[in-house]
């Protein structure tokens, strides 16, 4: 495949600053949920634990450094306009961005190629960064999310087909049962998305795309939004609390995403976010000009 070198750099330039602001920066959304939930958490470990969380996100600012040390598998997620004028140059472009930002922010170094087991030093690998594409029609837009997705907040993921008898009280149980088993290692409190689906493949891909969804949105169908509400106050129940040291709140939230499914089969996903959920996305224009949406007021 051809492409514009000038273009890219041009590209790779803005996707990088992209990057390294969103390591040391957590989105709009989601810090206005942890000043929420420090607020309420007033007892044993856990103001202190929130204390410690806001420390760190005031010296990442200070010193432009990330948030966390697990920088993770950096992820792409590319809403790309049919009419968008660059379409050769976003992938090498997204690769180079990587290529800067690992010395730029600087990312750690985490990218390990399976089988032969050995780390390329550049968070570039087979695959890496990953990229899911999605075409939009009659738009001449780039709408690009970026997700670190961290080893912690990436090890209760899960994805499984049920017997549909199971119904959704099996999906809820599948999820409990991973929160139970594994959420302490995704740092708490964090986001968890949920896909529900024909197929644990995609069942795995929606849960994923439901962290990029805004802390305290509601799934269009209401009987989503209300298991979601339901199973947000179940995991709250639980008590995980910051950092997994107990308190009155465990989750920031639960985000539902759902593809029609085969009569015989009923498939869950689960996707965890860390408390440093670091998502981020921006709209690019063809002249450039961009929308940073989820940072508001941010220049690159």
């Amino acid at each position: 495949m051809s492409y514009d070198s000038n273009k890219v750099d041009r590209l790779s330039e803005l996707i990088s600053s992209f990057v390294c602001h969103a390591s040391s920066h957590l989105p709009d959304d989601v810090n206005t949920r942890l000043a929420q939930m420090r607020e309420v958490e007033t007892e044993g470990f856990a103001p202190a634990i929130y204390n410690v969380m806001a420390k760190n996100m005031e010296m990442a600012d200070e010193l432009g450094r990330p948030s966390c040390q697990d920088t993770g598998i950096p992820q792409f997620f590319v809403r790309v306009g049919t009419g968008w004028p660059f379409l050769n140059e976003i992938e090498p472009s997204l690769i180079e961005a990587i290529k800067k930002a690992t010395v730029r922010a600087p990312l750690r170094h985490n990218a390990v190629e399976v089988f032969d087991e050995y780390n390329t030093g550049s968070n570039i690998g087979h695959k890496v960064p990953w990229i899911d594409w999605e075409l939009v029609q009659d738009s001449d837009e780039l709408e690009l999310f970026f997700y670190m997705a961290g080893g912690g907040c990436s090890l209760p993921g899960m994805a499984k087909v049920l017997m549909p008898l199971e119904g959704y009280d099996g999906i809820a149980r599948a999820v409990f049962d991973q929160m139970t088993t594994y959420g302490v290692n995704a740092c708490p409190p964090g986001l968890v998305g949920i896909g529900i689906a024909g197929s644990a493949e995609v069942a795995a891909k929606l849960s994923k795309k439901a962290l990029l969804r805004p802390v305290g949105s509601h799934n269009p169908n209401l009987k989503a939004a209300q298991m979601e509400k339901d199973i947000e106050e179940g995991l709250n129940s639980i008590g995980l609390g910051p950092g997994g040291f107990g308190g009155r709140m465990s989750v920031m939230g639960v985000n539902i995403e759902q593809a029609a499914r085969h009569p015989a089969t009923l498939a869950v996903g689960m996707s965890t976010a860390c408390w440093a959920h670091r998502r981020a996305g921006i709209r690019i224009h063809p002249d450039m000009s961009y929308d940073f949406f989820t940072h508001k007021g941010v220049t690159l």
